[in-house]
C-alpha cells in the first residue's frame, strides 16, 4: 500500500493557523491534499493534525482518499520533528514494512498529482531506498568558514557559463518517498541509497512567512492562465 502523509500543526509562530490560511481562493492544505488524492499511485492520504479547526476544514473538502489522524500533542510542538509524528502514526496504524510512505508538506502548494506519480515511477524504477523532490539551482554558492568564505560548487578561477553549469540540487520540501521499514530503522525520512526527482524551478518556494503567500499566490494565478 502507498500512504501519503501530510502533517499540519495548528500552532505556527509566524502565521497562526497557516495551513488553512486562504491562498488562491482555497485553504493552503487543500492544494497538496488535492494533489495527493488525485495521484494514481497513492492509495490513502492521512492528514495528521492537532487542530480541531484544521480537521473540520479537511473533512469538509470531501476527498474520498483522505482521512484525518489526531496527532499527539507532544509531537505537535514547535520543537517536535516531522519524523516524530511519522513514527507515531506508523506504529499506531500498524503499517506493513513493505508499504511506501510518502511524506507531503502542505507548505508546497505547487505540488501536482502528475509530479507525485512521475516521482513515484522513478522511485520504483531506480532501485533507491528513498527519494526526495528537488530543484536545480544554478547560483554560485559560498560558505563561511573560520578562514573566510569559500566556494562550494564552482571554481572562481574557472567560472563556468550558465548553460554549461550543472548547478546543485536543493530539497524543495514538497515530497519524500521511502519504505516504512527504512523509516522505522533509520528514524529518518531518507536513508540508504537516496535519489531525487527534479521538480520545476518555481517549486523551490515554500510557505513559511507572510510574504511567501504573496509570492506563491502570484505564481499559482499565473500558472492557471497558461
Amino acid at each position: 500500500m502507498n500512504i501519503a502523509f501530510i502533517p499540519v500543526r495548528g500552532g505556527s509562530k509566524s502565521i497562526p493557523l497557516k495551513n488553512i490560511k486562504i491562498i488562491n481562493e482555497k485553504p493552503l492544505v487543500y492544494w497538496t491534499l488535492k494533489a495527493a488524492c488525485e495521484a494514481e499511485c497513492i492509495d490513502k492520504v492521512i492528514v495528521a493534525t492537532d487542530s480541531t479547526e484544521i480537521k473540520k476544514t479537511v473533512l469538509n473538502f470531501g476527498f474520498e482518499k483522505a482521512e484525518v489522524y489526531d496527532r499527539k500533542p507532544e509531537n505537535a510542538t514547535d520543537t517536535a520533528s516531522t519524523e516524530s509524528v511519522m513514527l507515531e502514526y506508523i506504529e499506531l496504524a500498524n503499517l506493513q514494512q513493505t508499504d511506501t510512505f510518502i511524506l507531503i508538506q502542505a507548505t508546497s502548494p505547487l505540488l501536482t498529482s502528475e509530479l507525485v506519480d512521475e516521482m513515484y515511477k522513478k522511485y520504483t524504477q531506480s532501485g533507491a531506498d528513498s527519494i526526495f523532490s528537488g530543484v536545480r539551482e544554478k547560483q554560485f554558492h559560498w560558505i563561511e568558514t573560520d578562514e573566510g568564505i569559500k566556494p562550494i560548487n564552482y571554481n572562481p578561477l574557472n567560472r563556468p557559463r550558465r548553460q554549461d553549469f550543472q548547478g546543485i540540487i536543493a530539497e524543495n520540501g514538497a515530497c519524500y518517498m521511502s519504505s516504512v521499514k527504512a523509516i522505522v530503522d533509520s528514524k529518518c525520512r531518507m536513508s540508504g541509497k537516496i535519489d531525487f526527482y527534479e521538480f520545476p524551478p518555481e517549486t523551490a518556494y515554500e510557505i513559511d512567512e507572510p510574504e511567501d503567500f504573496v509570492i506563491m499566490e502570484s505564481i499559482m494565478k499565473n500558472r492557471n492562465k497558461t
